[in-house]
């Protein structure tokens, strides 16, 4: 497991006049630490009440604390005339008006490398399921049907497939190095080619989508690359092709996904994201094709208690030296 040094600040928070606000629910050791140590704000959950609480104490609030899911939006940001740095649980910050940030000079942090394996091994278990049939199979067994109806369909192979990368980053290349493992052929499609990789480069989503069975999204959510996975790429993937999502609900066409599934011009997908957590489209729930799971990428003790240490290490950084340990950008 990757440590990360948590050695105490040279000044406190408070001594600093930094006033420190937590927005929204993060990891409980970070709450924990932000209360206890650096005596925290929450700004409160409920609407009507952020402007009074927003009115006493957005001219002292410096430094903003979040996670992937609720960020500093653009509205928000706006009303913290101070904020000089904001601190994210996680490696994506698309909840965060980053371009106001950067105009505003506001430094913005996140959690990277230390999530890299374990959602990459999602995506496999994804890939595997969905490919394989796994969990329709354990529902299978579980209803009875094995000892009513006889065998169960036949999936198709895992292994030895064509298989594309949407987005070769730290996340994107630990994927395809499992896959590798599976014998699979491996393309690809970033902004740019990664220098020195093997794996052959598609100019676009749609190029890589035609020249693949399976297609994994693994790119960076925001304004750039929402819907970015669109009708017309599910259409060159067609009605034999896969698509695994651990990245963001945002970059794909729910509706076009969900139309192109329920119409049979998709094999299936494999699915942790969705465009409106935690709500599910339920036209997905009884497709026997699909495998849903509740956003649990990172979801490990021990991957959770890293992301934790580097934020807080983030944290104390800032308010050492104006530094962030692992700076987006």
């Amino acid at each position: 497991m990757t440590q990360h040094a948590a050695a105490e600040p040279d000044v406190h928070a408070s001594t600093r006049g930094e006033s420190i606000l937590q927005i929204g629910p993060v990891n409980p050791t970070v709450q924990s630490t932000l209360a206890s140590e650096f005596r925290a704000l929450r700004l409160p959950d409920d609407e009507t009440e952020r402007g009074a609480f927003l009115d006493r104490h957005a001219d002292g609030i410096s430094v903003a604390v979040c996670s992937g899911r609720f960020g500093v939006d653009a509205g928000l940001m706006r009303r913290l005339p101070r904020l000089r740095a904001i601190v994210n649980f996680g490696v994506g910050y698309d909840a965060t008006d980053v371009a106001q940030a950067a105009d505003r000079g506001i430094a913005v942090s996140n959690t990277p490398d230390v999530l890299t394996d374990c959602v990459a091994d999602t995506a496999l278990a994804l890939y595997l399921d969905v490919l394989r049939r796994v969990s329709a199979a354990d529902r299978f067994v579980r209803r009875g049907d094995w000892e009513r109806t006889g065998n169960f369909p036949l999936a198709v192979r895992a292994s030895g497939r064509k298989v594309g990368i949407l987005g070769l980053g730290r996340i994107g290349a630990a994927i395809a190095h499992r896959l590798e493992a599976f014998g699979c052929e491996i393309h690809y499609h970033s902004r740019r080619p990664v220098g020195g990789s093997s794996y052959t480069y598609a100019g676009s989503a749609g190029e890589l989508a035609a020249a693949v069975d399976v297609l994994v999204v693994a790119t960076a959510g925001g304004p750039e690359s929402a819907g970015l996975v669109d009708a017309d790429v599910l259409a060159a993937l067609g009605p034999s092709g896969y698509l695994i999502n651990i990245a963001r609900g945002s970059v794909v066409d729910q509706d076009a996904l969900v139309a192109a599934l329920a119409q049979g011009r998709l094999a299936g997908a494999g699915l942790d994201v969705f465009a409106d957590e935690p709500r599910v489209p339920a036209e997905l729930m009884d497709m026997d094709n699909v495998v849903l799971l509740p956003h649990l990428g990172s979801g490990t003790h021990e991957t959770r208690q890293d992301m934790a240490e580097l934020t807080l290490e983030n944290l104390r950084s800032y308010l050492r030296d104006g530094s962030l340990a692992t700076p987006i950008g």
